[in-house]
C-alpha cells in the first residue's frame, strides 16, 4: 500500500515595497535589492529586466514565477524570453556574438520531477536584445535601444533548434520596439 504524501505548499506573500525591515538585522528589503541587483547590465539581472519589459509591454503586473516552465504566461500563451546584449558588465576585446541557448528543455514539476523529454516549452519565443554598442551610450534605464524578435514555437521546431544566433533570428523576422511587442506576440501566438 502506497503512503499518502503531504506536500509542503508555500503560501502566497504580499508584494514587497522595499521599505520593510528584516527582523534581526539592521537592513531593509531595498538594501538587499541594492546588494543583489546593483547593475542592470549583468547577465542575470538583464535577463530578469528583459522578462519584466516583456511582461509590462503585454500589460502584465504579476510577479514572475520561479521554476515555471516558461518566463511568462499571458492570456493563454506560454512565453519564453531569451535576452542578450552586445556589451557586458566586464571588460571585452570585442562586442559579444549573440547566441540564444536553451530553447528546448525538459519541463519540471516539484511533484513529478523532470519530464524526461526535451521540447520547446513556449508557444512564443521573445528574443530581447539590448543593442547598445558603446559603454558611453549604454544607459540601462533608457529602454529605447532594446529590440525584440518574436517567433512562434513552430518555426524553432521546424529548424530543430536548441540554440539560435541573433544573425539567424534576424533572417526569420523583423525586430520590434517595446511598443510593438504586444502585436508581435499576438501574431506569433496565432491571434
Amino acid at each position: 500500500m502506497q503512503q499518502q504524501i503531504d506536500w509542503l505548499v508555500p503560501v502566497a506573500l504580499p508584494a514587497l515595497a522595499g521599505d520593510e525591515d528584516f527582523v534581526g538585522l539592521d537592513a531593509r528589503v531595498i538594501d538587499f535589492w541594492r546588494y543583489a541587483a546593483p547593475d542592470l547590465r549583468t547577465n542575470t539581472v538583464r535577463a530578469l529586466l528583459a522578462e519584466f519589459l516583456v511582461a509590462r509591454a503585454l500589460g502584465e503586473r504579476a510577479t514572475r514565477v520561479e521554476w515555471d516552465d516558461v518566463e511568462l504566461r499571458w492570456e493563454d500563451l506560454a512565453i519564453v524570453v531569451k535576452s542578450a546584449a552586445f556589451l557586458q558588465a566586464w571588460d571585452q576585446r570585442q562586442l559579444s556574438r549573440i547566441v540564444f541557448t536553451g530553447l528546448r528543455g525538459q519541463s519540471w514539476h516539484p511533484r513529478t520531477g523532470y519530464s524526461g523529454v526535451a521540447a520547446h516549452r513556449g508557444d512564443v519565443y521573445v528574443f530581447a536584445v539590448q543593442t547598445s554598442t558603446s559603454h558611453e551610450a549604454y544607459d540601462p534605464l533608457d529602454l529605447r535601444p532594446w529590440r525584440f524578435w518574436v517567433l512562434p514555437k513552430r518555426v524553432l521546431e521546424d529548424l530543430g533548434a536548441s540554440s539560435i544566433s541573433l544573425t539567424a533570428v534576424r533572417e526569420l523576422v523583423e525586430p520590434v520596439e517595446l511598443d510593438g511587442l504586444r502585436d508581435a506576440v499576438r501574431w506569433a501566438g496565432g491571434r
